[in-house]
């Protein structure tokens, strides 16, 4: 019996793992070329979906680091201004597919992964569209607190054309 539990245990494990890693909007098409050294580093939060993990949270950043198995350290922080208090989720993420493809999967709560498709970003490494597997997870990231008025157009030109509904952005607050 308990080796049945076992089987259908990392059955179940399995399942959610690679579903949770699986996917992109439809339409959307990943940053190719794609340079990760250029991509690590801070990154200021301007605008998101809301889901339950910073909820509340304003000032959010996302710190990228290289591991030494070359994965990627990600430090996710954001103030929680009702609480008063600051919240960090520390996690790592992982290229999938091809080493040039701007697709990630990312984990805080091993061994369950979230994609992390970066759909736009300049030449700089200035600004970056990021979707998660579907329609519900958007960010709007930039290496400065804002992000010049002709960008964020862009990019939220892009999002409505994908399906998203950028009305429901929440636009981070962040210190000045």
């Amino acid at each position: 019996m308990k080796n049945y539990f076992k089987i259908i245990m990392a059955g179940f494990v399995g399942f959610f793992a690679f579903n949770s890693c699986a996917g992109i909007p439809k339409g959307a098409i990943v940053v190719r070329p794609f340079d990760a050294g250029k991509y690590l580093g801070k990154w200021y939060e301007i605008a998101r979906m809301d889901f339950r993990f910073e909820r509340g949270l304003n000032h959010t950043t996302a710190d990228y680091s290289l591991n030494g198995n070359g994965s990627i350290h990600v430090v996710n922080r954001g103030y929680h201004t009702e609480k008063r208090q600051w919240k960090e989720a520390v996690g790592k993420a992982k290229l999938i597919g091809h080493s040039k493809e701007a697709r990630l999967k990312v984990s805080f709560f091993w061994p369950f992964y979230g994609n992390y498709n970066v759909i736009a970003l300049d030449d700089q490494y200035q600004y970056a569209l990021i979707a998660g597997k579907n329609l519900h997870y958007l960010w709007i990231l930039s290496r400065e607190k804002a992000i010049p008025e002709k960008i964020c157009q862009e990019y939220l030109e892009l999002a409505k054309r994908l399906g998203f509904d950028t009305r429901a952005l929440i636009w981070v607050k962040q210190d000045k």
